[in-house]
């Protein structure tokens, strides 16, 4: 190891001193001149004259959205999606970065001519390639988009293109599960505006998944004492166990939904017994955009600005002493690493239990569950692993 002696440490003193006091005089000038044109209120409005530099960073965004009515457009109704993986390519077709959608439905690329930090920093075609998630359909079917861009010196990164990216629109597929008890056959019916599109048996003790088409709107079951009929959201949905020694909520019944909305006009809060009329337990309402890349209260939310969540991922309830039906609530994993977390739903009625479903949830969609029971008086929800799990519209029947 070279050794400087004292001599040569004397020198590197001199030297880092002498470095230290000419980067403080060019600081302090560079402060002079600049308190110089803040005194001046000639400077205060004055008209750019240099358009020849560009210094500044600039958010190059893809915007993904779930496509609730499934038209491929961005329409009132639909909601941005979080947590959705977007890749960039340079003009070679080289990887070159990659970024999830935020809260707001918007993967960020910082672009800029100057700035090392930026991922786009050279005009080109730049390719940008949203992750369809297994078995999703982009039905705006512009997944994968290029923007040709150029350089513009004076614009706030150095580059700009023509035209932004067009929002992507994304759907799940629409799924109907559940099991079914008992010794009797049924059949299933799938159908639009009161016509029957397909049916399908349904086979005694055993679980069945179904893929629906865009356009059905209801279904409905019939035979086996396991009447019922359900009207179909844009998500998955499942129906847990069909049994015919349990009551169904009648087809023509008042439902009532709980959007939670109404807990609080803030952010945040523990929802409190008497709420809607029952008692909550280890349940709370929050705004979907409170938690900082939190996708699953965002993707869980169907209607309104808030969820519920079960608080710190352990068992939750909610309850009446007087009986009351349990038609169905949207169930979402509150983060994406949890996608695929197993959650249990257990109803009673008094001190007996009516019915327990195990389902999977997911934090790109929530899945429509949908036990439709007539009558119960506690329903207890918990997962497997202890993660929270996100509710959106309960619906009810008194």
């Amino acid at each position: 190891m070279f050794d400087l002696g004292p001599v040569g440490i004397v020198l590197a003193i001199v030297v880092l001193a002498a470095a230290a006091a000419v980067f403080r005089l060019l600081w302090q000038r560079r402060s002079r001149r600049k308190g110089r044109r803040l005194a001046n209120p000639a400077d205060d409005y004055s008209v750019r004259s240099d358009w020849s530099g560009s210094g500044g960073t600039l958010n190059y965004s893809s915007f993904v959205y779930f496509d609730v009515d499934r038209d491929g457009k961005y329409g009132v109704g639909d909601r941005p999606m979080a947590g959705i993986m977007v890749r960039l390519y340079d003009e070679a077709g080289k990887f070159t970065a990659s970024a999830r959608t935020n809260n707001a439905g918007f993967a960020n690329f910082p672009m800029s001519v100057k700035r090392r930090k930026a991922v786009i920093r050279a005009p080109g075609n730049w390719r940008f390639a949203v992750s369809v998630p297994p078995g999703w359909q982009a039905k705006s079917e512009n997944d994968i988009q290029s923007r040709h861009l150029l350089s513009m010196p004076g614009s706030p990164a150095g580059l700009v293109s023509h035209e932004m990216l067009q929002p992507v629109g994304l759907a799940p597929p629409r799924r109907l599960g559940g099991r079914v008890g008992g010794d009797g056959s049924a059949i299933l019916s799938v159908m639009r505006n009161g016509h029957v599109l397909e049916t399908r048996p349904l086979a005694p003790g055993a679980a069945f998944s179904v893929d629906v088409s865009d356009d059905a709107d209801t279904v409905s079951i019939s035979g086996g004492g396991l009447e019922r009929r359900l009207a179909l959201s844009p998500y998955p949905a499942d129906l847990g166990l069909l049994s015919p020694q349990t009551a169904c909520i009648a087809a023509d019944a008042a439902l009532e939904t709980i959007d939670f909305d109404d807990v609080t006009s803030r952010t945040f809060r523990k929802i409190p017994s008497g709420h809607a009329g029952l008692a909550w337990r280890n349940l709370n309402a929050m705004a979907r955009d409170y938690t900082k890349d939190s996708q699953g209260y965002v993707n869980g939310n169907v209607s309104g600005d808030h969820v519920v969540y079960t608080s710190s991922g352990l068992p939750a309830e909610f309850s009446r002493e007087q009986p009351f039906g349990f038609h169905s609530v949207m169930l979402s994993a509150a983060w994406l690493k949890s996608e695929g977390e197993v959650a249990l739903i257990e109803s009673w009625l008094g001190e007996q239990l009516i019915s327990s479903d195990q389902v999977t949830l997911s934090a790109l969609t929530p899945l429509h569950y949908a036990p439709m029971l007539k009558a119960v008086t506690r329903v207890r929800l918990s997962t497997k692993h202890y993660w929270q799990m996100v509710l959106d519209d309960l619906v009810l029947t008194r």
